[in-house]
């Protein structure tokens, strides 16, 4: 039997379209890749509302990871 990887991914993915987190789960696990290389599985999907606009913190890379970690913080 074949040895595989397992990796942990954190993804931010920003819903412009107001998709919502299962939606948004489901376009990313019903995705095709070449040769099946990657076989995406959602295992968790938090939640949170931000007031958007261009200048939002999440939107540039200088203020991106605090912005992030200070709106999913326990």
């Amino acid at each position: 039997m074949a040895k595989r990887q397992v990796h942990k991914l954190t993804v931010m993915v920003i819903d412009h379209d107001g998709l919502g987190g299962t939606e948004v789960r489901d376009v990313l696990e019903s995705q095709r890749f070449p040769n099946d290389c990657i076989s995406p599985c959602v295992m968790l999907v938090d939640t949170r509302e931000v007031e958007w606009s261009d200048d939002h913190p999440l939107n540039k890379t200088d203020t991106q990871d605090a912005a992030f970690d200070e709106l999913f913080k326990s």
